[in-house]
């Protein structure tokens, strides 16, 4: 058969060989150095045309051998190179369409030759998320060479370092060659190059420039199996508290748990005992706490990913792009432990959790790990502490006149409207508590400026009520004016949503001018009552308090001082050696509106001479004798006869045998051993006994008081004891005449009196100078009655 050379074996390839006969059977087996083989190889000729000598070691190439005549190996190229393969390093060229940075993609592969048969095969290594297939990119195979000599078949001398092959239309460029290849073909004489460098990869600079992180803001990479081993079981505890202080709500203790292995929190609350809180005691469910809550999220609204451009109806037919910038995705920041400290207010979705207190196994970790070595806890808040007050006032729609404003807040707040609540202790405090004050009308009419009126506070509901004065011949009929009601102050917007303000008891004093029902009052008096009340509760009652009009007046009389004592006593001018001086209520009053104006009030002035004043009550008008008949009288008519008692519980509360003890004592002595005395009697039997220095009253005394048994009690009708006992007569006439003398000493000033002559003169003008043992009783009751002529 004749083979066409270059031609593959096909069929039409091969032709009949014509000039030959003789077709013997050649030799299969035969034996090459020792060796039995099967030889199925054809003799080649001995020389060629050209007088090479042909070696049949050599692997099947087209071109002639490279190795020295009868210097090659003996053993066929299957058995000789068998397992020995050139490894090639190169690259070629990729070019991309569509990205911008990077006009073209390098990729290295590896070229192996394999000399037993002389193939050739192309591996890429594959790297990882580099998004094109790779692997063998040529199987292993006879490869030809490029156009012209496509006729012939790749061989060795076809590839070195340095070079440029195609590969079925592919520009391939070897840089480096392993160290078995180089010293292959260097130990069969081709001379093999230095390593060429490969050229940069546009894509991976690119990447790498992404991925470069900024100098300023390093970020340390977190791994979270790392965590989890490193931090697994160490947990940070901490105690605190949710301030829920509502209408209904209370201080909600609470432990909080923060897992170092994966960030977490857990929040238990911790219920108190009796607290009527019983259940589950998870506040929080562990996982990761976000700084900011905005709300929950809608389905789908937040994804990992963020896909442009869909298009399709249907779920088979739908066209997509991920978005690589991931526009519209939110960063969400979550509590670290460098957020916990004690102090630390957390949002947990929408309450405010407050810090308070650490574990040991905390503080050592805060301490190791951020320097911090304050761990003072902060105390918790009580119900009734007022810090955390947070509850905002309901506002309730505009009064509309009809009823009273409590009515009509009870009809917005229920939906079935109840009577408002009235306070039941201050009406059984101040029960029958009566404020009554004169008053006149202030009118454009003259008639109506001659009214008297007399108006009424009462101050166990703060209402108010006026009667009028009958006056003859006025034309106007007394009686009740206005009803008693509560009056609200003037000057108040009428349909408000705000509580209006009423009149209470301070705005009422002498000298005031005031609205009431459109009716303009003019306050000129009070009754006894309505000043000692006022004058016993200062606090109250600015206009009563002597403490804060002495210090009005000090701070007016600063510098005018010798003009004011002129005015009251114009005749005097050694006054400083005087013991008493008393000047009338006029004079008095007179001097101090000349000076101060309208800055003091005529109820202040009063409340001064009244606290000043000269004049003194009578004395008791009890009777040893009548009061000791009605206690004996009472003593027989009940039969009492437990004196022995009596003594018993004094040696009692008295061991040491005290000849004076307290009235209370004495008092709660009486009515414990159930004398048969009223209170009346009881404060008349005290009231005439025997006392100390101390204001204590003698127990012998008290004892041969009530001793029936030496019969020098005198007889006796029954008598009423709150009467006719003891008669008291109130004494009214206080503040008439003022003691100036303790005024000064009072007011604490320099006088500044000019120098005059050492003249005493017994009355000067309306004031009078008199040592107290040369004024009696009957003498002062005689100057008051000069004193209402002269007025």
């Amino acid at each position: 058969m004749l083979r066409i050379p270059g031609m593959p074996l096909l069929p039409g390839t091969l032709f009949r060989d014509v000039s030959k006969g003789h077709y013997p059977k050649p030799q299969s087996l035969a034996n090459v150095q020792g060796l039995s083989m099967l030889s199925d190889r054809q003799q080649p000729p001995p020389l060629e045309s050209g007088g090479a000598t042909v070696d049949i070691s050599c692997p099947p190439v087209g071109a002639s051998s490279i190795y020295p005549p009868r210097s090659g190996p003996r053993m066929p190229p299957w058995l000789a190179y068998d397992k020995k393969v050139l490894c090639f390093y190169a690259y070629f060229k990729q070019t991309l369409q569509e990205v911008y940075h990077a006009p073209y993609l390098v990729r290295k592969v590896k070229i192996y030759y394999y000399l037993e048969d002389g193939t050739l095969e192309i591996y890429e290594p594959r790297v990882d998320n580099s998004g094109i297939v790779q692997g063998c990119v040529v199987h292993r195979q006879r490869v030809q060479k490029a156009p012209p000599c496509d006729n012939e078949f790749m061989s060795l001398i076809d590839l070195n370092v340095d070079q440029t092959v195609q590969i079925f239309d592919r520009q391939y460029h070897i840089t480096d060659c392993d160290p078995f290849t180089r010293h292959f073909l260097n130990t069969r004489g081709i001379t093999v190059p230095d390593p060429v460098k490969s050229p940069c990869d546009p894509t991976e600079e690119q990447r790498k420039r992404q991925n470069q992180p900024r100098s300023g803001n390093l970020i340390p990479k977190n791994h979270p199996f790392a965590q989890f081993l490193k931090y697994d079981r160490q947990i940070l505890k901490f105690q605190a508290y949710w301030d829920d202080r509502t209408e209904f709500g209370d201080v909600r203790k609470l432990e909080l748990c923060y897992y170092l292995s994966d960030d977490t929190i857990e929040i238990k609350e911790q219920h108190i005992r009796n607290s009527g809180r019983d259940g589950p005691t998870v506040f929080l469910k562990r996982g990761r706490l976000a700084r900011e809550f905005e709300g929950l999220q809608l389905p789908g609204q937040m994804t990992p990913t963020t896909l442009l451009n869909v298009l399709g109806t249907n779920m088979r037919n739908v066209r997509y792009c991920v978005d690589p910038l991931n526009t519209g995705n939110k960063e969400i920041h979550y509590y670290k432990e460098k957020d916990l400290q004690i102090g630390s207010v957390i949002n947990a979705y929408g309450r405010a959790v407050v810090i308070t207190e650490l574990d040991p196994f905390t503080q050592n970790y805060y301490r190791q790990r951020y320097g911090i070595q304050d761990f003072t806890p902060l105390p918790i808040p009580a119900r009734a502490d007022d810090c955390a007050e947070h509850r905002s006032e309901r506002q309730l729609p505009p009064y509309n006149g009809w009823g009273s404003y409590e009515d009509s807040v009870g009809n917005c707040i229920s939906v079935e409207p109840k009577p408002p609540k009235t306070d039941f202790k201050k009406f059984i405090k101040y029960d029958r508590y009566v404020l009554r004050f004169g008053a006149k009308m202030l009118s454009t009419i003259k008639a109506n400026c001659e009214r008297i009126f007399v108006i009424s506070y009462y101050l166990c509901d703060d209402t108010l009520q006026i009667q009028e004065i009958a006056v003859r011949n006025s034309g106007f009929l007394g009686g009740e004016f206005m009803k008693r009601t509560r009056l609200e102050l003037p000057g108040q917007e009428r349909f408000s949503c705000k509580q209006p303000q009423y009149y209470m008891p301070w705005n009422f004093f002498i000298g005031s001018t005031m609205s009431l029902k459109d009716f303009i009052f003019h306050i000129v008096s009070a009754d006894e009552y309505t000043l000692m009340y006022m004058e016993h509760h200062q606090e109250s009652f600015t206009h009563a308090n002597v403490g804060l009009i002495m210090e009005k007046v000090k701070s007016a009389l600063q510098n005018r001082m010798a003009e004011f004592v002129g005015s009251c006593v114009p005749d005097c001018t050694d006054l400083e050696k005087k013991r008493d001086v008393f000047v009338s209520f006029e004079s008095f009053k007179g001097a101090l509106i000349a000076i101060m104006g309208n800055q003091i009030s005529d109820h202040e002035i009063i409340s001064l001479c009244r606290h000043f004043s000269a004049e003194k009550s009578q004395p008791n008008a009890c009777d040893r004798s009548t009061v000791r008949a009605a206690a004996h009288l009472e003593l027989k008519r009940a039969l009492w006869n437990a004196r022995d008692d009596l003594m018993e519980h004094f040696h009692h509360i008295n061991p040491t045998n005290q000849p004076f003890l307290p009235e209370s004592k004495v008092r709660s002595a009486l009515r414990g051993c159930r004398l048969p005395f009223s209170l009346e009697l009881i404060d008349n039997i005290l009231s005439i006994l025997n006392r100390n220095e101390c204001d204590d009253i003698e127990v012998c005394d008290l004892m041969n008081f009530i001793d029936v048994s030496c019969g020098k009690g005198c007889n006796m009708l029954p008598v009423n004891h709150a009467f006719e006992l003891c008669p008291k007569i109130p004494f009214l006439n206080k503040g008439r005449v003022v003691n100036f003398t303790c005024f000064l000493r009072e007011l604490n000033l320099p006088l500044n009196l000019p120098a005059g002559g050492e003249k005493n003169h017994d009355a000067m003008g309306e004031g009078r100078i008199m040592p107290p043992s040369a004024m009696s009783d009957v003498d002062l009751h005689k100057m008051h009655e000069d004193d209402a002529h002269a007025a």
